[in-house]
Parts: structure tokens; C-alpha cells; sequence
């Protein structure tokens, strides 16, 4: 069997965004990184930083990190799939864990409703992922002893599952671009905002390895 057909994405509108990402790690102080996106109508990408560009593209179903300090590119694939069509999943006994593998974690989706951030009308979406607890490794046998006397009023504590990651974005109704994004994990607060704009249809080279760079081998 070949490989399916490359479903192309939706069209968006060409648009471009001045971002500013604040790391805030938990005792530390926020570190703040500046970047710029566009994009074309057929989905094609690009974020530029400092050092480095990152270069995604739907259509051919792979991603271009260019290197500008050394003048290097990696090609990389992207994992997707056609929209309506799911992958197969093996069959599993439902609510049967499999021991000593690693759990999915459980995703929930809220939807927060519209809003305005800086006069761009907005609709935000919550994710709430929830890691399972991390499968105990077997210990070794050992040497049977004799059982102690459960401390009296003293329960076992239950285990608790890890803090939840929490992801808020806000996403521009006109541009669909998002405008904020925040994820909140048990290591600190990332947010993201972004100004964008409607541009005009960027020129094909944005999207293509700039004369000058070597591949990796090359």
C-alpha cells in the first residue's frame, strides 16, 4: 500500500506577529525570549529568532531549523495525520492498566467563551492534562520478617497524583493566530503574547532553505 494522499490544510489568512515568551521558573526570575511569526495562506510558517528559524510546512509534511550562526539546516518530519481520518489504535480491555507500562495521561477541554486582549476579539480554550502516577519499579525479594503492628490512629497516606499541567490559549477570531497563551506546570508559569497583524502573502523563498546553508552530511 502507498502512503496517503497529503491533505492540504485549511486556507488562513496571511498574517505576521511580534511575540515576547516570559519564563517564570518557580523561585527564580523571569526570563523573557523575543520572536517573530508570518504565515501564508496554505499554512506555511515561519518563526524567526535571534540564532534561529524554525520553518513548518504542512503541505510537505516536514519541518526546516535553520542555524544562522552556522549556516546549517535539518529537515525534519512532522507527525500528522489527515483531518477525519484516525489511526487505528490496538485494541485494550477497557479500565484493564497493563502493569509496569506507563499510563496516558487524561486530557480535559474547557471552552472559555470569547473575550478582547489589546482590541483583537478573541475565544479561549483551557487544557487540563493529567499525568497518571509514575508505575512503582518491583523490588528484589527479601528475607520474610515479621509483620509490625499498624500504628494506632495512624493511617497510610494515599498516594496523590502529580499537579496537572494547565494550558490557557486565546486565539485571534480574524487571524487565528494565538494572541495569549499560558501554561501553568508544577515547575513554573510560560506565557506567551502576541500582537499580530494581516500582511500580505509572504514570498515562497520564506519558507525554503537560504541559499548558502548545508545539510546535515553536506
Amino acid at each position: 500500500m502507498g502512503a496517503p494522499p497529503k491533505v492540504p490544510p485549511p486556507p488562513q489568512p496571511p498574517a505576521c506577529a511580534n511575540c515576547v515568551t516570559s519564563v517564570q521558573a518557580a523561585g527564580a526570575a523571569p526570563v523573557q525570549t523575543a520572536f517573530s511569526m508570518v504565515r501564508a495562506s496554505n499554512g506555511q510558517s515561519r518563526i524567526d529568532m535571534p540564532n534561529t528559524s524554525v520553518i513548518t510546512d504542512p503541505i510537505a509534511q516536514h519541518a526546516i531549523v535553520l542555524d544562522h550562526i552556522n549556516k546549517r539546516a535539518q529537515i525534519l518530519p512532522l507527525k500528522q495525520q489527515a483531518p477525519g481520518m484516525p489511526l487505528p489504535q490496538m485494541p485494550q480491555a477497557p479500565g484493564v492498566p497493563v502493569p509496569g507500562m506507563p499510563q496516558p495521561p487524561q486530557v480535559a477541554v474547557e471552552n472559555l467563551g470569547k473575550s478582547v486582549i489589546e482590541g483583537h476579539p478573541v475565544e479561549g480554550v483551557r487544557y487540563i492534562v493529567q499525568m497518571p502516577p509514575q508505575p512503582q519499579m518491583p523490588q528484589a525479594p527479601q528475607a520474610p520478617q515479621a509483620p509490625k503492628p499498624p500504628l494506632p490512629g495512624m493511617p497510610a497516606p494515599p498516594a496523590m497524583p502529580p499537579p496537572p499541567t494547565i494550558s490557557e490559549v486565546w486565539t485571534s477570531t480574524q487571524l487565528k493566530v494565538p494572541v495569549l497563551t499560558k501554561i501553568t506546570t508544577p515547575g513554573g508559569v510560560q506565557t506567551t503574547y502576541c500582537k499580530p497583524a494581516p500582511a500580505a502573502e509572504p514570498s515562497p523563498a520564506t519558507f525554503q532553505i537560504p541559499p548558502g546553508y548545508r545539510l546535515p552530511g553536506k
